[in-house]
């Protein structure tokens, strides 16, 4: 039986390039996103367009309603939709924050219970969230990001033992960085935040640092082929890393916190 595939941020970036990669591979795929102008093209490739604002609920319950009209099923859930907002904690208001976390938690924790029952019902199913290396290190100017990474994290150990006895996995991934407009909206967002404050000289250095690793970020299609390797495993792993995140993960385990504090803001400069 071919299986439904929901991948939400599927306007660029992971979502867009794990949309595409699942199509040709046979999935019958439903790329969602807010841009739907953005995902016009995805129809060559055999994606369907579905829009999706993962911040409203109304969006959600519509698009899962959708599909399974359409398709009576919806077999894997990819949460890639996210938002990577920056700046100095101090710096960031409330109304930020909280949009951070509206989008990237409670948005993919929501369209988890939408897709639940059907899957409890047909006793299989694949749930995949996108983490980052960032869901297991911190670092200064995005606390917020982290902090919704950091919780995909601890969530998705708690659902996968709540939802193993009906057959679903949950599978998170762990992308180092990758090739997407992330990086400079990101950038743009830190500056427009706190490139004026306190923090502006941090603020300054954290850009050049990111600036100088951008030869080392992936194409997006190396996670999507991770997403894959993940999804068709009878019994996938708990955790995806990506191939430029390990050592970096790895160097973690082995540090204190105070020498990894050093390792990393020796790069801050």
């Amino acid at each position: 039986m071919i299986k439904t595939v929901l991948v939400t941020g599927a306007s660029a970036g992971i979502g867009r390039a794990t949309a595409i990669y699942l199509a040709q591979k046979g999935y019958k795929v439903y790329g969602a996103a807010r841009r739907v102008e953005k995902m016009h093209d995805l129809k060559a490739y055999g994606v369907q367009p579905i829009a999706l604002d993962v911040s409203e609920e109304n969006s959600m319950v519509a698009c899962v309603t959708t599909i399974l009209n359409q398709e009576g099923r919806i077999d894997i859930l990819i949460n890639s939709a996210g938002l990577g907002s920056y700046g100095a904690l101090e710096d960031v208001s409330m109304a930020e924050a909280k949009n951070q976390l509206e989008i990237n938690l409670f948005g993919a924790s929501r369209l988890i219970q939408l897709v639940l029952p059907e899957m409890r019902k047909n006793k299989f199913g694949k749930i995949v969230n996108i983490s980052s290396i960032g869901g297991k290190v911190g670092l200064p100017m995005g606390s917020w990001y982290h902090a919704s990474k950091f919780a995909i994290e601890g969530l998705s150990d708690c659902l996968r033992n709540e939802v193993k006895q009906f057959g679903i996995d949950v599978i998170v991934i762990e992308p180092g960085s990758t090739k997407s407009e992330m990086i400079e909206s990101g950038s743009a967002d830190l500056m427009r935040v706190s490139g004026k404050t306190a923090y502006k000289d941090l603020a300054n250095a954290v850009i050049k640092s990111y600036a100088a690793q951008k030869d080392k970020a992936i194409e997006a299609v190396e996670i999507a082929k991770l997403i894959a390797k993940g999804i068709e495993s009878k019994s996938p792993k708990t955790r995806y890393i990506a191939s430029n995140a390990k050592v970096f993960l790895f160097i973690r385990k082995l540090l204190s916190d105070q020498l990894f504090d050093k390792l990393v803001m020796s790069q801050m400069k």
